[in-house]
């Protein structure tokens, strides 16, 4: 028998052969992809969030997290870990002043803006959505000079696209809640929603960006494109504005008499505490981001390389994060502030710790710490927003917020970077300003609680007639 011959009558079967393996491969894939779609179509329309559309929220959610996550991947590719480490810190003290400064002035005019288009909440989140995809688009053309003007500016505008999207999102909740559903139960599916994009984006996006920053923010112009559909199908129940009216222009009035307390406007007072305990666990956030991402160059952990263990303590945080959801989930509203309070002492606890046993396990328990902690002073604070302030000024109220725990991020990222690379000294530093927080809270806590004359508490008396 002719040997090419025969050599001939096998290819067609070898081809044949090939080709039903990668069809049979394809649809493997395929079938993964439509499970894990079903499973996340079904969790977030389980308990009755499918018919209210919160679950339809709850998916808008991850696909945002999964662009911002892509953003801040290219994001910090270039600026982090694209020059060495004396050059990157004024770098990167050049961007937090030029994008996140500017951003805290921004932000409280971002509420009284979107109470303007109440009737028009989609509208808002949906524009925006568009915004920062259009604006990852034009990044990465840019992207590839970090000292040009329009990184940040374009990164700014991210970011205020963002913070807007954020606040219209956290004012529709409230008006989706399913049968027997708690505010909590909704933040903590949200949450999860938003730690899983965080991941899933985090991962795309470090994959794709070994192409080029660039190529991981045209990713997430695709991906914001995807959110912009999604927030065209959320129901008409978003755009709700029954009694909404404005918080006006300040975020705290000052009481005219002889004891004179600055009062937050709009606000109980287990809000107040939530927010202060927001405020040391941003400071953390933005300390460790910034100090741990030096330190790890200068200082290796282990003989890890800095990339790597800055994403070991990442995925630490990140587990704290959703641990932190499970467990908000199960408290539902059990005194949401003296559970913040309690986690802000946890962490500030673990800073001590870590200063003085710094190591690998140590620092790699802080980030579990931080981001447990941040969760659930985050469920904390925004379930009493939702419940104690009125529907009419929550937008502002979540506006003005945000716009404090940036501040404190950003104050937190500037202190990581300006302290020297000696951990024992950096942890000690943050662990005493949140000591201090906290004694800031039980003092708050004190006044709040002493019970007054009714002429000194602050309160409006109705006008005798």
């Amino acid at each position: 028998m002719d040997p090419d011959r025969a050599s001939d009558d096998h290819r067609p079967r070898v081809g044949h052969a090939l080709g039903a393996g990668a069809r049979g491969i394809g649809r493997g894939i395929g079938h993964g992809v439509t499970g894990g779609l079903r499973k996340i179509v079904d969790y977030s329309d389980s308990g009755g969030a499918g018919p209210t559309g919160l679950g339809k929220l709850v998916r808008l959610e991850f696909t945002d997290s999964v662009g911002d996550a892509a953003v801040t991947i290219a994001l910090a590719g270039t600026i982090f870990f694209g020059t060495p480490t004396d050059e990157a810190r004024p770098e990167v003290a050049r961007f937090l002043a030029m994008t996140m400064v500017p951003l805290a002035i921004l932000a409280p005019l971002i509420g009284p803006f979107l109470d303007r288009f109440r009737y028009g909440r989609r509208w808002a989140i949906g524009i925006s959505t568009a915004l920062r995809a259009f604006l990852s688009w034009v990044l990465a053309g840019v992207v590839s000079d970090p000292g040009s003007v329009w990184v940040f500016v374009c990164a700014l505008g991210v970011l205020v696209a963002n913070k807007a999207n954020t606040v219209s999102r956290a004012a529709a909740v409230p008006r989706l809640l399913p049968e027997g559903f708690t505010l909590v139960n909704a933040n903590s599916r949200l949450s999860m929603a938003n730690v899983a994009g965080l991941a899933v984006g985090g991962v795309l996006g470090g994959v794709i960006s070994r192409l080029g920053p660039e190529w991981a923010l045209r990713f997430a112009f695709v991906v914001f494109l995807v959110a912009v559909v999604q927030t065209i199908l959320l129901p008409a129940q978003v755009d709700s504005t029954k009694g909404e009216r404005s918080a006006g222009a300040v975020f705290w009035r000052r009481k005219n008499g002889p004891n004179d307390q600055r009062r937050f406007r709009n606000m109980t007072a287990p809000t107040q505490l939530a927010l202060l305990a927001n405020l040391g666990a941003k400071l953390m956030g933005g300390f460790l981001t910034f100090f741990l991402a030096f330190l790890f160059r200068e200082h290796p952990l282990g003989n890890l390389p800095a990339l790597v263990a800055l994403a070991i303590v990442v995925a630490a945080s990140g587990a704290g994060n959703a641990i932190g959801t499970v467990i908000g989930n199960l408290l539902k509203d059990k005194r949401p502030e003296l559970i913040a309070l309690i986690f802000l002492g946890v962490d500030a606890a673990m800073a001590v710790v870590t200063a003085i046993f710094y190591g690998a396990p140590t620092v790699i328990a802080m980030g579990f710490v931080a981001g447990l902690s941040t969760q659930m002073v985050k469920l904390g604070y925004n379930a009493l927003v939702q419940r104690d302030v009125a529907d009419e000024v929550q937008t502002s109220v979540f506006a003005r917020s945000e716009a404090v725990f940036q501040m404190c991020w950003v104050a937190g990222g500037f202190l990581g970077i300006a302290l020297p690379l000696i951990p024992h000294l950096g942890f000690a530093v943050v662990a005493g300003l949140l000591l201090a927080v906290a004694v800031l809270i039980m003092i708050h806590w004190v006044r709040t609680h002493r019970p007054q004359p009714i002429g000194e508490t602050g309160l409006e008396s109705p006008q005798e007639g």
